[in-house]
């Protein structure tokens, strides 16, 4: 059901030009070991001022808003939450607009999935959302995703979270030094 999901998740973002990219559990799956995940994760290089056209394609798909307030949500979380009924699987469209997101779209991996090709976030940009997140569950993420994968850009993935340091005053890059060591 997942990959049904997704790909017509794909179709119809493409089909509108919206640029995306599967981010979280899903693109686990595709870097490291296989893990029970619930839900679909898609970061879209839009903002909020496309929320309503957002929230009309989920329904388009089949996908139902989960709350009643869903602008008010956007608008203070930056995120439409939305669940298949059918399938009790949750589909979360997370808006965007950061220097970084456009620069993690844009080097977005095709994977094909049925008759599609669906945009997953690359394998350096996967590492940046986990080390960020920084929860237990995305700390042993990382592990199996570096373990698996232990060619990548390292300086690429420096760079971001040395911004973020810098800009958000965290120890991003020490928390990644002392996994990629």
């Amino acid at each position: 059901m997942f990959e049904e999901l997704l790909e017509k998740t794909a179709l119809e973002l493409d089909s509108k030009g919206i640029p995306y990219m599967v981010i979280g559990g899903q693109a686990v799956l595709l870097y490291g070991e296989p893990r029970l995940t619930r839900d679909i994760d898609i970061t879209l290089g839009v903002g909020v001022e496309q929320a309503e056209e957002i929230i009309a394609m989920a329904r388009d798909i089949g996908l139902e808003p989960l709350p009643s307030d869903v602008i008010g949500l956007i608008m203070e979380a930056m995120v439409l939450p939305t669940i298949d009924e059918p399938s009790g699987i949750r589909v979360d469209f997370i808006f965007s607009q950061s220097s970084y997101e456009r620069a993690a779209i844009g080097r977005v991996r095709r994977v094909r999935i049925g008759k599609t090709e669906v945009c997953f976030t690359s394998l350096e940009d996967l590492i940046i959302h986990k080390v960020v997140a920084g929860r237990p569950r995305d700390i042993e993420d990382l592990k199996a995703v570096i373990a698996k994968n232990p060619e990548y850009d390292r300086d690429y993935i420096s760079k971001w979270l040395e911004e973020f340091d810098s800009a958000l005053d965290t120890e991003f890059r020490k928390a990644f030094d002392a996994l990629d060591g």
